[in-house]
């Protein structure tokens, strides 16, 4: 499995955003959603004024925004008792100052925003969406069991919820 990981955000003055666990994080969830070992992901960190031009050119929206993905084979999770099929799964790209506000807003670190900003990334190409409630329900819960099964598995205390611009689901599920 390829996972590449980029920080091209300068985030927080030359510290930047540790790759090593977000790609351990993106191994993690390709391996839970059974997506095949020969499959390839890229998540790139980028500053908000990337992330503006992005929003604009694809969403056609402005300012910048917390997470884009863009899918490239449509992979989908596999299924009990096999993996989906190899290709390339896309890029997701995140925006660690928009993760840092987030985080301050909702009161957890930016590195754990930054942990589920890739987990929603990535169900988004593996093809959830939270367009509809039966939906938002279903992603968000997913995304909630990957992120604290993740931080449980490096022994990191943490429960980060979605913020601004997604709307949390209740603790419970």
């Amino acid at each position: 499995m390829s996972i590449d990981v980029v920080d091209e955000s300068c985030f927080a003055q030359g510290r930047g955003v540790d790759t090593v666990e977000v790609t351990h994080l993106a191994r993690y969830v390709l391996d839970e959603m059974r997506v095949h070992p020969l499959a390839d992901l890229s998540i790139l960190m980028v500053d908000t004024e990337a992330m503006s031009r992005l929003h604009v050119q694809w969403m056609d929206e402005p300012g910048p925004t917390d997470v884009m993905s863009f899918p490239m084979d449509q992979l989908r999770p596999g299924r009990e008792g096999g993996t989906s099929e190899p290709g390339l799964l896309g890029d997701v790209v995140v925006c660690p100052e928009v993760a840092a506000a987030q985080a301050k807003a909702s009161g957890h670190a930016t590195a754990d925003e930054v942990l589920l900003l890739v987990t929603h990334g990535i169900l988004h190409l593996l093809g959830y969406d939270h367009a509809e409630p039966d939906e938002e329900r279903e992603m968000f819960t997913l995304q909630r069991r990957l992120v604290l099964g993740f931080l449980a598995r490096i022994g990191r205390p943490g429960d980060p919820t979605p913020t601004v611009g997604h709307r949390a689901l209740p603790s419970g599920g």
